[in-house]
């Protein structure tokens, strides 16, 4: 496994995403897939990753006061169940890597439409609570099912939905993320995962990136042409994993 380049891009993950308020698992199993890392390795680290990177940017963004209790408890009560019982399934590798192919690629769109929104203005609109509980259990277990935290699909949501200030959203993504993570951590370990050897390096250089993307998010928005690049490597990420560029070559050649 080449450590080296693995550990230079988790950091570039972990210091873009956590400048929005995420852990960065989309980016660590994009980059993983285009190494190619085995997927019974890719899951537990993008989870161990997004634990370390998402706590720190929740930090940050609570501590500038960009959070709503209101909006996370709903989405968590039941997300949180629902990340333990995805993380204790493991999905047979026909079924892992198409998945994540389609979470990479909608990662990819939602970065580019994230551009935009990130300098538009927002008219908040009220949300119920029975609403979020719904759309906080299904993204959790697709949390626990692939390695995500949830957030790229709850900043969307919540963004588009106009139930949020983008910070504001960054601030509850990275508690979401936190808390799916853990949950889909310890059901994946209580089923007999394992987690790779090289783990306690790339933890250090994901803390390093985190901190300073968090710190730099926290106080101002950020670049939407990093948003753009960031999406580029995550569509070619999610078509490697979802196969095309194989049938393409056995089609044309």
């Amino acid at each position: 496994m080449p450590t080296a380049i693995l550990s230079v891009l988790f950091f570039l993950s972990a210091l873009l995403y956590s400048s929005v308020g995420h852990g960065g698992a989309s980016g660590y199993l994009a980059v993983m897939g285009i190494v190619g890392v085995e997927p019974a390795m890719m899951k537990p680290t993008a989870l161990c990753l997004n634990i370390l990177v998402s706590a720190i940017a929740f930090w940050r963004f609570y501590s500038g006061k960009n959070f709503s209790w209101q909006i996370f408890l709903p989405l968590a009560v039941t997300a949180v169940p629902m990340a333990f019982i995805g993380g204790m399934t493991h999905l047979p590798s026909y079924f892992y890597k198409p998945i994540v192919g389609a979470v990479l690629v909608f990662s990819a769109l939602y970065s580019f439409k994230s551009a935009k929104v990130l300098t538009a203005d927002h008219s908040l609109k009220p949300v119920s609570k029975w609403l979020l509980a719904v759309v906080g259990s299904i993204l959790g277990l697709l949390s626990g099912l692939t390695g995500v935290g949830g957030g790229v699909f709850l900043s969307p949501i919540l963004l588009f939905s106009n139930w949020a200030s983008p910070k504001v959203v960054a601030g509850i993504a990275s508690a979401f993320i936190l808390v799916n993570s853990m949950s889909g951590l310890l059901g994946l370990l209580m089923t007999g995962g394992k987690l790779p050897f090289e783990l306690p390096i790339w933890l250090a250089v994901a803390l390093v990136g985190g901190f300073v993307g968090a710190t730099y998010g926290s106080k101002r928005l950020a670049d939407p042409m990093l948003n753009k690049l960031l999406a580029v490597v995550l569509l070619i990420a999610g078509v490697k994993m979802l196969g095309i560029f194989e049938y393409m070559a056995n089609y044309f050649w």
